[in-house]
């Protein structure tokens, strides 16, 4: 009987490390998974940031600009010079929080530069818009909800604002998801940081809508939840694209956008609550 014995236990340690070692293979995968969909998104970002500078640049030819204004152009091209050193040095999906506070900060420069140069007062600081950060800074705030949630106020820029009123969509920013695409806030805990990086520094400024403002501070909760109204964070793959992308940079492109520039390193901002739950906790 003692052999028995002997073989169960032996057999059990066996299944045990077994087990262990699968569940640790498996965890390593979907990591790995997981930074290369974050740090791909980022990588979109900060090309589209650099092709929007290009854009100004070429605006800019014909036009003398005065000292706050070159501060703000000279802002600009360090903050997309700091996106696109962050990224290059990406490896974990904590990390990518660095690329878009630069890009929430540069972008928001952008905005004063085209203001100074048409004669307009400087924009507000406010947060991105909530459908797609890369829309810069938010104009407005206004109620919308998803198909079958609850409505919810939330920080948009002019364009989307003007969508929703109209009765269309929201150009919604997607990101990578199983073997397609899903929006942002559906796209689990992975893109946790890099929403992070665009709306954690409004946090303490009461700019940052409630539910947001409690993702923000709430840790380990994923989806967001029936509480809210936004669904039961079910599979992401059933909200299809939810809008176009706004042409987010074209999809496997570089961080290289429209050339080298100088730059310092952004920081700051708040992390995100996680849990294994698909999306954030808004």
């Amino acid at each position: 009987m003692e052999w028995v014995v002997l073989l169960l236990v032996v057999g059990a340690v066996v299944f045990f490390v077994s087990s262990r070692r699968r569940h640790t293979q498996a965890l390593e995968a979907r990591r790995t998974d997981d930074l290369a969909a974050v740090r791909k998104v980022a990588d979109e970002d900060v090309t589209r940031f650099g092709e929007e500078l290009q854009r100004l640049d070429d605006d800019l030819l014909t036009v003398t600009l005065d000292e706050p204004t070159r501060q703000d152009y000279q802002r600009a091209l360090d903050s997309y010079e700091s996106a696109k050193d962050s990224v290059a040095r990406v490896t974990r999906p904590d990390e990518v929080r660095h690329v878009t506070e630069a890009l929430e900060d540069g972008r928001y420069a952008v905005a004063c530069v085209q203001a100074r140069v048409a004669g307009r007062p400087l924009p507000a600081r406010r947060p991105p818009c909530f459908f797609n950060p890369s829309h810069g800074p938010s104009t407005t705030d206004i109620d919308w909800a998803p198909a079958g949630g609850a409505p919810r106020q939330v920080p948009v820029c002019a364009a989307d604002a003007d969508r929703v009123a109209q009765g269309a969509q929201p150009d919604v920013r997607t990101v990578p998801y199983g073997v397609g695409r899903v929006p942002y806030w559906q796209g689990g805990p992975a893109y946790s940081p890099w929403a992070t990086g665009y709306f954690g520094g409004y946090a303490a400024s009461g700019l940052v809508p409630g539910f947001l403002l409690g993702t923000l501070l709430t840790p380990g909760i994923g989806g967001w939840g029936d509480g809210w109204g936004w669904g039961d964070g079910g599979d992401p793959s059933d909200a299809g694209d939810a809008g176009n992308d706004g042409g987010d940079a074209g999809g496997d492109a570089g961080g290289d956008g429209g050339g080298d520039w100088g730059g310092n390193d952004a920081g700051g901002g708040f992390d995100f609550g996680g849990g294994d739950a698909g999306g954030f906790d808004f």
